[in-house]
Formats: C-alpha cells, sequence, structure tokens
C-alpha cells in the first residue's frame, strides 16, 4: 500500500513515486495564470465571498489528470484512488468545499448526458504542490451486484476518475458547499468523524493546519480525527496523518476505529460511537464548549450510533442531545455530509 504524500511540508521523509514527481513538474509548469492571483486567501467567514458554482454542468472547466494511485492495500475491501487534476489555477474553492466531476457518456435510462458528480476535496486551496492550480480527490471504485439480476455494476463516474491516467481531461464543475467550510477560528477545538473516504474534506483541514505555512492563518488550537474503516488496509493517507500527529502532538490526535480488526471493551465491534465512548466525558465536556466544531463525513449509517451516544452523554447532565444539537447546527457548530 502506497500512502500519498503531498509536497507541501508533509512527507519529506517519504519517497515519492516517479509519478508524483512528473505530475508536480507538470503543475509547476503551467502558464495560464499565476497561484497569487486565482487562489482564494481569505478565511471561511463572509460566506458571500466563497466561490460557488464558478463551472456548472452545462460549461465544465476542462481539467488534466496530473496523478492517479492506489492508496489501498491488498486486504482493503474494494479500490480507492488519490487523484490530482490540474485546473491551473481557474477554479478556485475553499477546505470543506465540493466540486463535481461529469463522466463522458449518457445515462442509459435517460438517453441525457450523464450528470455530474459531487466529490469532497482532499486538497487545500493551495492543492497538493502549494502552487494554487490542482485540486485532489479520493474516490473508491464502486462495483457491485444487482440484487435482482446478480449483474456486476459499475459506478459510472467513480470508475471513469479511477481509471484516468495522466494528461487525460476532466471535465469538472463547481466549487459548490458552504456548510463543511473549516472555522476561521485558529484556536478552536475541531472534532473530525469520518468514515471511508469521507475523510477527504478532513485531509484539507489537516494539511492547512499543519503542512502549509500560510502568512494569514496559524492553527494553535485542537483537531481531533476518528477514522471508522473495515481494515488496517483502508486506513487512507496514515502516514501523513501520523506525520503530522508526531509533529504536532499537542495540537492533534488520531483514533482509528477499524470495525473488522478491533472491538471495544464488551467485544462489539469499533465503529467510531465505541471509540468516542473511550472518552465519553472528556467528548461530552468539548461538544459543550461554544469553540467546538464537529463535522461528521461519510456513511449515512454512522449517524444513529453517535447521536445514540451523545445522547446517553448528554441525559446524564439532563440535557436532550436532539434540542442540543439542533442549536449546535445554527451556530455552525454541527456539520453532517452523509451519503
Amino acid at each position: 500500500m502506497e500512502a500519498f504524500v503531498g509536497s507541501v511540508a508533509c512527507g519529506s521523509a517519504v519517497a515519492h513515486k516517479s509519478s508524483f514527481v512528473s505530475a508536480r513538474r507538470a503543475s509547476a509548469a503551467g502558464k495560464t495564470r499565476s497561484a497569487s492571483n486565482s487562489t482564494v486567501r481569505m478565511a471561511a467567514v463572509d460566506k458571500k465571498k466563497v466561490p460557488i458554482n464558478l463551472f456548472r454542468p452545462n460549461n465544465p472547466y476542462i481539467a488534466t489528470c496530473l496523478y492517479n494511485s492506489l492508496i489501498v492495500g491488498p486486504n482493503a475491501p474494494g479500490e480507492t484512488n488519490h487523484v490530482v487534476f490540474n485546473h491551473d489555477g481557474n477554479v478556485p474553492y475553499l477546505e470543506g468545499q465540493s466540486i463535481g466531476v461529469v463522466p463522458p457518456g449518457n445515462d442509459p435510462k435517460t438517453g441525457k448526458p450523464n450528470k455530474a458528480r459531487l466529490y469532497s476535496i482532499a486538497s487545500t486551496r493551495h492543492g497538493d504542490f502549494g502552487d494554487g492550480k490542482t485540486v485532489s480527490l479520493s474516490v473508491k471504485r464502486l462495483i457491485y451486484n444487482d440484487p435482482e439480476t446478480g449483474e456486476e455494476v459499475r459506478g459510472v463516474c467513480s470508475n471513469f476518475i479511477c481509471d484516468l491516467k495522466p494528461g487525460d481531461s476532466v471535465p469538472i464543475t463547481g466549487p459548490v458547499g458552504t456548510a463543511m467550510l473549516m472555522p476561521a477560528d485558529p484556536n478552536a477545538t475541531i472534532i473530525m468523524l469520518a468514515t471511508g473516504t469521507g475523510i477527504a474534506p478532513f485531509r484539507s483541514f489537516l494539511r492547512r493546519a499543519f503542512c502549509e505555512n500560510n502568512p494569514d492563518y496559524k492553527f494553535n488550537g485542537l483537531m481531533w480525527l476518528f477514522l471508522g474503516v473495515p481494515t488496517s488496509d483502508t486506513l487512507l493517507y496514515q502516514e501523513e496523518l501520523e506525520e503530522m500527529k508526531s509533529r504536532f502532538p499537542d495540537n492533534l490526535r488520531l483514533d482509528y476505529c477499524i470495525s473488522r480488526e478491533q472491538v471495544d471493551k464488551d467485544g462489539n465491534k469499533m465503529y467510531i460511537q465505541n471509540r468516542m465512548a473511550d472518552y465519553a466525558e472528556e467528548i461530552a465536556e468539548l461538544f459543550k464548549k461554544e469553540s467546538t466544531y464537529v463535522y461528521m463525513c461519510g456513511l449515512k449509517g454512522m449517524e444513529p450510533g453517535i447521536d445514540d451516544l451523545m445522547a446517553e452523554l448528554f441525559a446524564k447532565d439532563g440535557i436532550d442531545w436532539t434540542t442540543y444539537r439542533k442549536q449546535m447546527k445554527k451556530d455552525g457548530r454541527w456539520e453532517v455530509e452523509t451519503y
């Protein structure tokens, strides 16, 4: 298993693949617009200034694939790739946003052109190469058997992306989204709950906080990532994460929840809520702080277990979790993007 490690601070001890080095050179060679002119530099405070739908499905930006590589091991259920697209600085975005990818061909059910599929952005606004000209995605190849016919079904867009080769053209749309934007407060506590490729927006948060030297942003708070996966081979970006933690032990905490390999104290499979329960009192107190922001991204099935845990913890203090969660949402401290 190869862990993708970008060229901005993180990954200095890891040898890059030749294709990654070539991609970096290709990005640096772009002549369209300088990063200083195109990259969004402001903190994500005023949502009116956030770039939204600069490119739409009927007029997408034609990006170029620079890098595409598998980032899971042989015991992972399925394939997940880290993909880097060059947009020459023409598609600025912020951490927490998504872009659309328009796969070629027509929908066999409607006969109309395939619609864009949205993917959370896995890179900071500066991109993995720090030049403001690229955008990265974490994409799982969707393959399953039709429950009625038993025939293999391949996801149109995920397979298109995972099959891309450096130099291939990619129609992209967006960026979209304001709900998952990274807090502007550099002293905030940010709790991130992710399953699988749901780590994508949090990779962008983490790299902005710990892998870049931004003159307008220095993170001094606490980031705490709970990452749920089925097997150890599915721990996306583990080398990056561990390096960040080793360099910033007071600002970053990592907890892995590996459901097929770990169990909790009662012998149950280790899902995110089970791991959170190990820190029950601390988690509850952090959730009550006005400077704590909680983000959830990944499979929708993670929501009930986390809600049940928090309801139990808050009930001990006579607080109704559902009501409190609604207030957190209203205050911009609770954001969920599940599918």
